[in-house]
């Protein structure tokens, strides 16, 4: 019980400083995320539900989606115009990055959606492949602030609710049910759309 109380305590200075400093925190926040996406660091979903218990899940899913995009934007145009023969040789040599590229030959703007949407690959991979294709930065950015809007949410969405909870019988809440059953939509997504496209693939 005092374990308990001492953490409840803790987020509850937390939070009142976050609201003391919101817009310094907001956008220093997002400038952590702008350079974790375009490194490709490991930690994007902790960083994201962190985001949703800070700032909740309308203005989390507003920083985690604009954040997102600048920092594949970046990387996008860092591996298009300086360090192209490097990540040709160390990356692009592989059965799926070569996968990826060839989607992109018919219709890149729906073909990146698809992939936002529908994470069968790496994000990291997905921010490095269309530089080598003929996407537009425009198409690239829209396709990508588009496509990344729903798993954005689940997660932000879940931040906050795990920040709700006071005792277990929250986890039992229909908000926290809710959620959970979000992001288990998510994750099953890729695995309906793989067996989906083996099905096809057969007839």
């Amino acid at each position: 019980m005092a374990g308990s109380g001492q953490s409840a305590a803790a987020k509850t200075t937390l939070l009142q400083y976050v609201e003391q400093h919101y817009w310094l925190l907001y956008f220093s926040g997002g400038i952590v995320y702008i350079i974790a996406a375009a490194l490709g660091l490991p930690g994007m979903v902790m960083l994201s539900l962190m985001l949703g218990f800070l700032f909740g899940r309308w203005m989390g899913t507003l920083l985690i989606v604009v954040s997102a995009t600048i920092g594949a934007t970046l990387l996008f145009w860092l591996v298009r115009y300086f360090f192209a023969d490097w990540v040709r040789e160390r990356w692009l040599n592989t059965p799926r990055a070569k996968k990826i590229q060839e989607g992109f030959h018919d219709d890149a703007f729906n073909y990146l959606l698809f992939l936002r949407l529908v994470p069968l690959f790496p994000f990291w991979l997905v921010n490095l492949v269309p530089a080598f294709t003929n996407i537009s930065s425009n198409t690239y950015m829209l396709a990508t602030a588009i496509g990344i809007i729903p798993g954005s949410f689940v997660f932000a969405n879940l931040g906050q609710s795990l920040g709700q909870i006071e005792n277990p019988e929250n986890l039992l809440s229909t908000e926290m049910l809710l959620t959970l059953s979000l992001l288990g939509v998510l994750a099953l997504v890729p695995v309906l759309v793989k067996r989906l496209l083996s099905q096809l693939s057969h007839e």
